[in-house]
């Protein structure tokens, strides 16, 4: 089978076991969707939520130089005048004469419907000019919908770190160097939404503004590549599927003294996760030239007052979720048959345990539930008796559930479970009392 019919092919089972395990469904389905737009389903939003959770405690309450920060999803509009992005957040945009289609013009790989084997790259002359199209959400605030009520969705949560930088340092009384982390959503009205949930219209990000000495810029844009590289790894991304990409000197933004991709081998392409930048005094000088605000550093021991540098690493959300997803699908010939198992790392895998109990009769019913509801006062645990064990089993590999707990006869006459390892699928027996202590020891959670 040819490379790319392979990728094709597994880009749809991943999407058709999100749909039908429940980890990502298409926005607003019953009425035909809204391109740009997914919804996640309960082992999506398990496994979101433990990405976030796992990036806040190592990047936030992990260390003792970071603080956190949610800010407002729709701002003060010089906000975006300041920061560039009114006058200079574009794409451009071109439309195919034939299709009607409409395309970013550095992009153009897409199959055209009328020319049947085509890309639109192939017909430059079926193209409109190129034009800029920003890619802000407009909105207005309050009852009428005039110039001045007009306000955006925000495109990233950074700038409203960047505003608030004077309330953090007064009430946080913080030294630099020090960061202000934030996860939030970010809207961009993106041309051409595609790769599932890589490109959307409405996403979430996970950004630290780390505000340092003028003089230690670097060493900190170096400190932040590798931290965060290695956070991808040791959540199970593969070091052969992951790079750490410098921006070459013609692809650095006009401010930025450094830049640097986290980038993933996806299915459909190496593609960006996380982008690491040292942005010099860019943004606070611009906030302190449009507000008339002082946004300088005072360090009270040298006695010298500074616009701090910053190195943002900014991560997005969805991106991190969908590379674990890609990373964790597998699919193994067992005795003939055809494993479909998602082997997540256990700190973000969506279930951390299932309880089974093997039959629902002679008292195992009732010793499964009193099981249930104590792991469940520790951990994300799963119950369910709804079907042959070996199908249950199979269901819990597709949902990356690293361990079932299966409650047999033996269980009620001596208090001893079967635990059952998802991806060797060996088995060994312990005692009742002892699951918790087993899954803390097995789910190195903490790591």
């Amino acid at each position: 089978m040819a490379k790319d019919q392979q990728t094709n092919d597994l880009m749809e089972k991943l999407v058709s076991l999100c749909k039908r395990r429940g980890f990502i469904f298409p926005g607003s389905e019953i009425y035909g969707g809204l391109n740009g737009f997914w919804d996640y389903g309960p082992l999506g939003v398990e496994l979101k939520r433990n990405v976030k959770d796992a990036w806040w405690s190592d990047m936030v309450t992990g260390r003792i130089d970071m603080v956190g920060l949610d800010s407002a999803i729709i701002m003060n509009p010089h906000v975006w005048v300041a920061s560039g992005h009114e006058s200079g957040f574009t794409d451009p945009m071109v439309d195919c004469k034939d299709c009607g289609g409409r395309f970013r013009a550095d992009d153009l790989t897409t199959p055209c419907p009328k020319n049947k084997n085509k890309l639109h790259s192939d017909l430059p002359d079926h193209m409109t000019p190129s034009r800029q199209f920003n890619m802000m959400f407009k909105t207005f605030v309050g009852a009428m919908e005039e110039s001045s009520s007009q306000a955006y969705l925000r495109p990233e949560t950074a700038q409203g770190i960047f505003v608030n930088f004077n309330n953090v340092l007064q009430t946080s009384r913080l030294k630099i160097p020090f960061g202000i982390a934030q996860i939030g959503k970010s809207f961009r009205n993106e041309i051409n939404p595609r790769n599932f949930t890589f490109r959307s219209r409405e996403f979430e990000q996970m950004e630290i503004e780390f505000f340092v000495h003028p003089s230690e810029g670097e060493k900190f844009y170096e400190y932040w590549r590798h931290l965060r590289y290695q956070w991808y790894i040791d959540l199970g991304l593969g070091k052969d599927r992951l790079h750490l990409r410098p921006h070459a000197k013609e692809e650095l933004a006009h401010y930025a003294a450094g830049c640097s991709d986290i980038e993933y081998d996806f299915p459909f392409g190496t593609s960006e996760l996380e982008g690491i930048a040292n942005r010099t005094d860019f943004d606070l000088k611009r906030h302190m030239e449009f507000s008339g605000k002082d946004l300088m550093y005072f360090d009270d021991q040298s006695r010298e007052k500074y616009i701090p540098h910053v190195v943002e690493p900014s991560a997005g959300v969805d991106r991190a979720a969908l590379a674990f997803l890609c990373e964790a699908y597998h699919e193994e010939v067992v005795k003939d048959e055809t494993r479909v198992v998602m082997k997540f790392h256990p700190r973000i895998a969506p279930i951390k345990a299932a309880i089974l109990p093997l039959v629902n009769r002679d008292g195992m019913p009732e010793k499964a539930q009193k099981i249930f509801n104590h792991v469940r006062k520790h951990f994300n645990v799963f119950y369910d008796d709804k079907g042959a064990i070996g199908r249950r089993y199979r269901r819990q590999d597709e949902a990356g559930t690293p361990f079932g707990f299966t409650i047999d006869g033996q269980t009620v006459q001596d208090d001893t479970v079967t635990v059952r390892d998802r991806d060797t699928m060996t088995q060994e027996r312990i005692s009742t009392d002892k699951i918790v202590d087993y899954l803390h020891d097995k789910l190195h959670l903490d790591t």
